[in-house]
């Protein structure tokens, strides 16, 4: 059974964000709001924790699952990018935008698109999520609660739980979060271009 913890978006009380850890590390999925929706998310090591999410979510081998990092310096840890994209994320974030680079050994293989060896990353502007990053000390691997079959995440945490209390160690309530698209931005050696518009906007990118 799902534990339940209504955690301030803006003020996240300090005693239940090491609770949290302390799930995380002991393996838990958990189920926690971004600037975006609500998100899935666990240890970026943890494989039994990753193919629980793999399986609430129907996922196949090629879906890219995403790093929430908690800043730039994370992010170049985890991925190969270069002057010009490490620019654009500088100029973006926080905010709604993904970011897919070149994933470096750091990242497990089994977490990187098959073919294309990349990893998205995101930095959120939301005080939950950065706060669980920074303090866990590495990315949290995450991906949109989406159920199959259903286009938009789910957006009430009291409906999360009810519908996953049996497959998540910890549901966070950040309030109703209505979910809305970030813009995905492929950042490759040569080009950078967006592939997905979403609420983001990057008016840098807009005449490519």
């Amino acid at each position: 059974m799902a534990q339940y913890f209504e955690i301030h978006p803006k003020n996240p009380q300090p005693r239940l964000i090491q609770q949290t850890l302390s799930i995380l590390r002991e393996g838990g999925v958990i189920a926690y709001p971004t600037d975006t929706s609500y998100a899935l998310g666990c240890q970026i090591g943890d494989k039994a924790a990753m193919d629980t999410i793999r399986a609430i979510r129907r996922l196949d081998d090629n879906h890219n699952f995403t790093l929430i990092c908690t800043d730039l310096s994370q992010v170049s840890t985890f991925t190969k990018m270069g002057n010009d994209a490490h620019r654009l994320i500088k100029k973006l974030t926080p905010g709604p935008f993904t970011f897919l680079l070149d994933a470096t050994r750091e990242v497990p293989r089994r977490l990187q698109h098959p073919k294309k060896k990349t990893i998205g990353v995101r930095i959120p502007d939301h005080a939950i999520a950065r706060t669980l990053v920074e303090q866990l000390g590495e990315p949290l691997l995450t991906t949109t609660l989406i159920m199959p079959g259903e286009t938009d995440a789910l957006a009430d945490p009291y409906d999360i739980r009810q519908r996953l209390e049996k497959e998540l160690a910890l549901v966070i309530d950040g309030g109703v979060i209505e979910h809305q698209s970030t813009t995905v931005i492929a950042c490759g050696d040569k080009t950078i271009e967006i592939v997905r518009q979403g609420i983001g906007i990057a008016p840098m990118l807009e005449a490519v």
